[in-house]
């Protein structure tokens, strides 16, 4: 770990799934971290680290309060469909503005302007934003989490979406956490993950019936897939009162696992960890149903 590593590394995120990660592995390594989050008193505790907060991503002046003395700052992304532009730019600007040199963000794969999940064309605008700042940045281009098919099953523990038999290389929270922490430890002057766009993405691509049935056997539990027509999925979440904008955010999920968007596995787990890759029945954390934004 060069000397530049030493300074404090901010974490967002760090009451949820992915952010915990990150600041715990971080914190193996004897990295100072700020944890920054809106309910500091619900942050861990850990060796080495500062909670900072309450702050936002869309309150600037917190923002900037709390990341006062990080020199690199890990972008968990925020929930919000239709404004994660606006809150991470905001964000990402208030620590430019206190002296942060490096933005590390969580992105998604297949992020594009054309892409047919909404939320990750949300992540493209961002991608687009942090790359005008001119500041040194890696983008870590997430797969579906292997956990989120739980989060998504109703109380019969279905998962119903209009998926079809696509594929995609679902990723585990602790994989992509180690590339996280990877990167955000290599933090000399010239690193080679300045600039840099990492897919990051499980072992191989399943399918819907395939991810449940690795839950099902992971959980002990009765987990499995019900593919939808688009207008079974759209009169089904009409009936439950959902919103337009999370409708579109929801099906459009399941269409670009149809679509194969989200099908190629890539190598940057073993490459850049020196450990293979985990199969999604690995996640470890198995999020309730009817969890899922």
């Amino acid at each position: 770990m060069s000397e530049q590593a030493h300074a404090p590394v901010a974490v967002t995120g760090v009451t949820g799934a992915l952010g915990s990660r990150i600041a715990a592995g971080l914190a193996r390594h004897g990295v100072p971290q700020l944890l920054i989050g809106r309910r500091p008193g619900q942050l861990p505790e850990l060796p080495g680290a500062e909670r900072r907060g309450p702050a936002a991503y869309a309150d600037a002046p917190a923002m900037r309060t709390a990341l006062e003395g990080a020199s690199t700052l890990i972008l968990v992304s925020g929930h919000p469909t239709g404004r994660r532009l606006e809150e991470h730019a905001t964000a990402v600007d208030a620590a430019l503005a206190v002296g942060v040199t490096r933005v590390l963000y969580v992105s998604l794969v297949g992020a594009a302007p054309d892409a047919t999940y909404r939320n990750a064309r949300d992540h493209w605008l961002t991608e687009r934003f942090l790359a005008g700042t001119g500041a040194r940045h890696t983008i870590f281009r997430a797969g579906f989490y292997a956990a989120t098919p739980a989060a998504l099953a109703d109380e019969e523990l279905v998962v119903r979406g209009p998926g079809g038999d696509g594929r995609a290389a679902f990723v585990t929270h602790d994989d992509l956490a180690a590339v996280i922490e990877k990167v955000a430890l290599d933090n000399g002057p010239n690193s080679p993950y300045d600039g840099a766009t990492l897919d990051v993405t499980g072992p191989q691509a399943l399918t819907l019936h395939e991810v449940t049935a690795r839950i099902a056997a992971a959980t002990g539990r009765p987990y499995r897939y019900q593919p939808e027509t688009l207008d079974e999925a759209f009169a089904r979440r009409w009936r439950q009162g959902t919103s337009g904008e999370q409708m579109e955010s929801w099906i459009s999920w399941y269409r670009a696992i149809a679509n194969g968007e989200l099908s190629t596995v890539t190598d940057t787990v073993p490459r850049l960890t020196g450990s293979p890759a985990s199969d999604a029945s690995a996640a470890g954390w198995w999020p309730a149903p009817n969890t899922a934004w």
